[in-house]
């Protein structure tokens, strides 16, 4: 009978442990994710700020393109994708405990992937519309833009109930957005009228060729550490040989044929790898084993970067080294918060990030809001500089955090 009692308390830990807890839907969810999702964009935001700042230490900005080194403030992006990377087995394990099929699965990955970079060349453009050829001035068009996608994201009590409302409200938003990007003009360096331009993709476009990169290989491959870890290798070395000149032909496709980026792909695939090892029970059940395993990568990665050091340590420049070193730092961080939240169910004092970790499409573009327009730029900390730029910063972030924490309560949400 003691025999029978310890295995069946032992295939009750392994139930829990497998358990499907999607980061982004529904109830039980892994709470360090959302932590640490929660504390990387309130950060963002403050960070954004400093930039508009001047007579700050050097530690506050992110280094120049030519320096060599890396500041806090050069490591909130990569966390950002290292988190995408987290969430990306929990979300599509979720939708396969709900029986989606893999082609619908695989639809919502395409049409995900595709929406963030549609908002990542919103973000990028907005600025260079000409008002002469577009028939709207920066700031009227941008408006418009933010309308169609509040239309199309927005999720709020009761709307998925009224299925015509929905969808009409979805369409009309699809269909001003399309509209405004047809009409999209801009002048170029040349004096010239052009289109879109797509050799910048902002961090938005960014995230969405890594999430599409990643999550199709996570379909493909599934928890296969055998092949996802080679992989990251394979990652990793082609973001060395882009730096170091070796992948020079690439650089003669047209913008809109370049838009992967080793180094920010391999960002996101650390995260993966980080949630199999730590949210599911790929390398055992005990919080122990799965200490040393983070511990030995962590260590891993730190002396692959400390080797690649030749090809220098930017994240302008996306050197290796700077993607390695954010790769170490996440992880110890993220098994860190998950001892913490997950394992000891300690929660309270992380209270204040749930609605920004839950909400963070939203609390990514509430800033912009006020950086497209001319009248709100000034809550932002814009012309100021030293300590009260400082201060100004911190205000507009927790202004941020205010609104998104009472558009929660509403239940009002912008979903990708």
């Amino acid at each position: 009978m003691h025999l029978a009692s310890q295995r069946a308390e032992k295939d009750a830990r392994a139930a829990t442990q497998v358990v499907v807890r999607d980061s982004s839907v529904g109830q039980n969810r892994i709470q360090s994710i959302d932590i640490f999702r929660g504390l990387n964009v309130l950060v963002m935001i403050f960070v954004d700020n400093l930039g508009f700042v001047t007579g700050l230490p050097w530690w506050t900005q992110h280094m120049s393109r030519e320096a060599n080194g890396m500041t806090y403030v050069d490591m909130v992006f990569p966390a950002f994708l290292f988190l995408m990377g987290m969430a990306i087995p929990v979300s599509i394990d979720a939708r396969k405990a709900r029986r989606d099929t893999t082609a619908r699965i695989s639809g919502h990955v395409l049409l995900r992937s595709l929406t963030l970079v549609a908002l990542g060349l919103f973000v990028a453009n907005a600025p260079q519309v000409d008002a002469g050829y577009t028939g709207l001035s920066f700031p009227w068009w941008a408006a418009l833009v933010f309308v169609a996608i509040i239309l199309v994201l927005i999720e709020f009590p009761g709307l998925k109930k009224r299925k015509a409302a929905f969808w009409i409200l979805k369409l009309l938003g699809l269909a001003l957005f399309v509209s405004l990007l047809v009409m999209y003009r801009r002048v170029t360096a040349e004096g010239g009228v052009a289109w879109l331009d797509f050799s910048d993709w902002e961090i938005l476009g960014l995230l969405g060729w890594a999430y599409f990169s990643v999550a199709a290989i996570y379909l493909w491959f599934g928890k296969k550490l055998a092949i996802l870890v080679p992989i990251l290798g394979a990652l990793v070395a082609v973001n060395a040989l882009s730096v170091a000149g070796r992948l020079a032909w690439l650089q003669g496709l047209p913008p809109f044929l370049k838009p992967f980026e080793a180094g920010m792909s391999s960002l996101t695939m650390a995260g993966l790898l980080a949630s199999l090892l730590i949210v599911g029970d790929t390398v055992g059940e005990t919080f122990a084993k799965k200490a040393r395993c983070v511990a030995s990568s962590a260590a891993v990665l730190l002396a692959v970067g400390y080797l690649l050091r030749p090809l220098g340590i930017s994240k302008i420049r996306d050197t290796p080294t700077w993607c390695l070193y954010c790769m170490a730092a996440n992880l110890v961080i993220a098994m860190l918060l998950y001892w913490i939240a997950d394992v000891q169910g300690w929660t309270k004092w992380a209270g204040f990030t749930r609605p920004v970790g839950q909400n963070p499409l939203l609390s990514y573009f509430l800033p912009y809001v006020a950086y497209f327009s001319p009248t709100l730029f000034r809550l932002t900390a814009g012309g100021t500089s030293h300590w009260l730029g400082v201060w100004r910063s911190f205000l507009f972030a927790a202004g941020i955090w205010m609104l998104v924490s009472v558009l929660d309560r509403l239940k009002v949400r912008l979903r990708v």
